[in-house]
């Protein structure tokens, strides 16, 4: 059994109940540099909403909206024409205290307040402005075992497997009876699925697709594959919760940008 640990030095441990907050420096206005390794290139933003310093990893607006990028360079001394400038509209909360634990390709938290939905989802996404839907549910459901038996949309079948051995199913989490999922397609897609006494129900996924689609097929063969993984490596750890974030990711977002704290590592 492998698992791995952060926690600051200074840090007192809290209760297990307690929920996600984010406890930000107050806002100084600055002009930064981000550079976007997926274009390999770096521009340069006005910031009015956060305290921004080297390495923190924000969203921005206009052409390379929805990409994320480092900030390489701060300058707090400035006189600009906000006409010339996007701005920064999010950043990225990185800080993690907790247990995580292996499992496959990714790194999961028993706990609640490590990794939830809530934190995790800034790492992928931008803020959005809310938009105009409808959904419904369905509460007849199937069960998960018999997933694969099913008979869905075959591009849905055969691009959602794809989706699954690419290891695109970046975060997973299961709270009670309630899963979320995070799945990179040609962006990143959140998708929400009813989970009790095996059986899935009310699948739904922010590609606003009617019925069945790949990102949430592959997030479902995902939840297989974990609760297989989880049952038999960690039984006594998973009291009906888990949250599951891939380890690559986790290791980039988080460990090369940590400056303080401690790792453990054990078996």
């Amino acid at each position: 059994m492998a698992e791995i640990g952060f926690l600051k030095e200074t840090e007192k441990q809290e209760s297990e109940k307690q929920v996600y907050r984010v406890n930000h420096e107050a806002p100084r206005k600055s002009v930064v540099q981000v550079f976007f390794p997926e274009r390999g290139k770096s521009y340069a933003y006005y910031n009015d909403r956060f305290h921004l310093k080297v390495g923190d990893l924000v969203f921005v607006e206009g052409k390379l909206e929805g990409y994320r990028g480092q900030v390489t360079e701060v300058a707090y001394a400035f006189k600009i024409k906000l006409s010339d400038y996007k701005r920064v509209v999010a950043r990225v909360d990185t800080e993690v205290s907790g247990t995580l634990y292996f499992s496959d390709f990714y790194a999961v938290a028993f706990q609640k307040d490590v990794i939830p939905f809530e934190k995790m989802v800034t790492w992928f996404k931008a803020p959005e402005e809310p938009e105009d839907f409808a959904c419904g549910d369905d509460d007849e459901g199937f069960l998960l075992e018999e997933m694969e038996s099913m008979h869905w949309d075959y591009n849905a079948v055969s691009m959602g497997r794809q989706y699954y051995l690419a290891e695109r199913v970046c975060y997973l989490s299961l709270d009670g009876k309630n899963g979320r999922a995070i799945v990179r397609g040609s962006r990143f897609y959140e998708v929400e699925f009813s989970y009790e006494n095996g059986k899935i129900s009310n699948v739904k996924c922010s590609c606003f697709c009617a019925g069945m689609c790949r990102h949430a097929y592959a997030a479902l063969l995902q939840l297989k594959k974990t609760l297989e993984s989880i049952t038999k490596t960690y039984k006594q750890e998973f009291g009906g919760y888990f949250a599951a974030v891939d380890k690559e990711l986790f290791i980039s977002t988080v460990i090369r940008k940590k400056e303080t704290g401690k790792m453990t590592l054990g078996d």
